[in-house]
């Protein structure tokens, strides 16, 4: 897994005494798509928006965190290996803790970095992600951590697979502090009702 480039991070502004939130964009996507999100969100936080280390298979653009064969395969090693590339970007920031925000892709593998080092994070956001299989080194811990969780996706979403929506379903209220909305008809992107319980939900972990 190649390191997560650096020079092409996109900060909302310099790192200082700020929370920092860290953005994780989708499949085929880059650091630019959820950078935006910034001006509807507390701005009593610091905005990171980091860019995944793979190239999707051409000729899709973009980037991605670990490799889709086909809409019905997630390994979770994959995952597991996009959240390391994560965390060891996190590495020099030193011991702040930090909160993260993922869309798809990226929030599976922001749920994933959880799982790895639950001590890492304040809280998490998953929109129209999924919770990876599999076991990770800090699932028993995060029974009793209660990390804070918001996770929403849309009732008409044709990508994330019934059965990683229902092992979602089932995993996440044992793991964590959840806040979960399910929008009617949405698909598999983020609407102006999310993003508005996102920044209420930001705003109660200040």
């Amino acid at each position: 897994m190649p390191s997560l480039d650096d020079t092409a991070v996109l900060w909302s502004e310099p790192p200082g005494d700020k929370p920092l939130i860290v953005l994780l964009h989708g499949y085929g996507s880059d650091e630019r798509d959820l950078f935006s999100l910034r001006t509807k969100l507390p701005t009593a936080f610091t905005y990171a928006s980091v860019r995944a280390p793979l190239d999707p298979p051409f000729p899709m653009s973009g980037y991605s965190w670990y490799s889709i064969e086909g809409l019905e395969s997630r390994d979770p090693a994959g995952v597991t290996a996009g959240a390391q590339a994560l965390l060891e970007w996190l590495a020099p920031l030193g011991e702040r803790r930090v909160g993260l925000v993922g869309f798809s892709q990226g929030g599976a593998v922001s749920l994933q970095a959880m799982r790895l080092d639950p001590g890492r994070f304040d809280f998490v956001v998953n929109l129209s992600g999924y919770a990876a299989g599999g076991s990770a080194p800090g699932d028993e811990a995060l029974k009793s951590a209660k990390v804070p969780v918001f996770w929403g996706r849309g009732s008409a979403d044709p990508v994330i697979p019934v059965e990683a929506v229902e092992h979602t379903t089932a995993w996440l209220p044992d793991h964590s502090d959840l806040v979960g909305r399910v929008y009617p008809g949405l698909a598999h992107a983020v609407s102006e009702q999310e993003i508005s319980d996102l920044a209420r939900f930001l705003e109660k972990q200040l």
